[in-house]
């Protein structure tokens, strides 16, 4: 989601390929969740996964991947690192954590016609998938400026294996429905202590939070494996050879995650560590993908859409979570007879295809209206970067 981080001199056009496609999928699953809709379209409930579990930990391992690149100055030890580096560092991660407190109804509450600012500060969703990404981009970036690659893999089993113990034999000391449960694992405790209930995610009754505090720390490795890839990329041609590569290892990670599953559930909401490996795999399949059809075989124009949404990730992300809470907020009509901005319009203009049809068809006519807004800044050089 963050393109070009600190510096960029070296690009992956299959990266912003890959990262403009994980954009439309998350529009596309987004909207489609807004109503009734087929189930491998929304979330896993609880245990498991679907094609919408996988958007998010994409752009975690995006993230890191860039940040091989953009970050190569420094930890090849060729520049030294200026405190004016952390600063950056903590500049952006402030902003995304800002930027999700705005899109959680710290500023207003998106209604129109009834506009109220700084709404309900007393029950603001603290967390949120902006400041996760911030959190774990800004501990992730500590850890590959002052690691060596041999360290940062260390780290990352150290957090995947020491976050597995601790949700298998650690409960929530408030609450006794088992350690996978939703209200009895030990994140959903801290987060109940530390943030607590008035600051968590409504959905889940304020008892817990999709993307909590403590479970942050296993989508700290999301990001360092992405490195650790971009780091390896670094070092190989530009062949079908590397992207056999990365495919085995990815395939090699996706069975390692299903066997860990076993024992530790595949579960996006807890993010455990079995999903970290499981959705990593993932990532690098999805990446030999574009890598061999983009870079190795210069297949890129059949693409470009993608590369170029890929290249305001961020703009796109922020601007669609805005018009989804503008068309669930308003209302048109009055009374019993009011209906979502988004209801009415699906229902005028797709309402012929059935209730589960209609919301896939308005899920893709949004995703063309984001490539499109994507072109026209394109079109006009307008890169939005943080």
């Amino acid at each position: 989601m963050i393109a070009g981080i600190l510096d960029n001199s070296m690009r992956l056009t299959s990266l912003d390929v890959f990262r403009g496609m994980t954009m439309a999928t998350m529009i596309l699953v987004n909207m489609a969740s807004l109503g009734d809709t087929y189930p491998w379209l929304d979330h896993a409930p609880w245990h498991g996964y679907t094609i919408a579990d996988l958007v998010f930990p994409f752009f975690l391992y995006i993230i890191g991947v860039s940040m091989a690149f953009s970050l190569a100055k420094y930890t090849s030890g060729t520049v030294p690192i200026k405190k004016s580096v952390y600063w950056q560092i903590i500049r952006r991660s402030l902003i995304l954590f800002g930027l999700g407190l705005i899109l959680n109804n710290l500023l207003w509450n998106y209604n129109l016609t009834n506009p109220k600012i700084f709404p309900d500060l007393e029950h603001l969703r603290i967390m949120g998938v902006l400041q996760r990404i911030g959190i774990a981009f800004f501990l992730a970036s500590i850890a590959i400026l002052n690691l060596s690659q041999r360290g940062l893999w260390i780290l990352a089993g150290e957090i995947l294996v020491g976050y597995w113990l601790v949700l298998t034999f650690i409960p929530a000391l408030d609450n006794g429905d088992g350690v996978f449960t939703k209200l009895g694992n030990f994140g959903s405790y801290v987060d109940r202590l530390i943030i607590t209930p008035a600051h968590l995610h409504k959905g889940s009754g304020s008892m817990s939070d999709p993307e909590g505090l403590f479970s942050t720390l296993p989508a700290i490795v999301n990001i360092l494996f992405g490195y650790l890839t971009g780091a390896w990329l670094k070092r190989q041609s530009v062949s079908s050879r590397t992207s056999l590569n990365l495919l085995m290892f990815g395939l090699a990670a996706v069975v390692i995650g299903l066997v860990w599953n076993g024992f530790l559930p595949i579960n996006k909401k807890l993010w455990t560590s079995s999903f970290v490996l499981f959705t990593t795999g993932w990532g690098l399949i999805s990446l030999a993908a574009c890598y061999e059809l983009v870079d190795v075989r210069k297949d890129g124009k059949w693409f470009k859409p993608f590369e170029i949404m890929g290249l305001n990730a961020i703009f796109i992300y922020v601007a669609s979570i805005i018009l989804i809470k503008l068309l669930m907020v308003n209302e048109i009509g009055t009374g019993e007879k009011a209906k979502s901005v988004y209801e009415s319009l699906n229902n005028q203009l797709f309402g012929w295809a059935g209730t589960l049809n209609s919301g896939v068809l308005f899920a893709i006519a949004t995703v063309l209206l984001w490539l499109g807004v994507s072109y026209l800044m394109y079109r006009r050089r307008w890169f939005l970067k943080i």
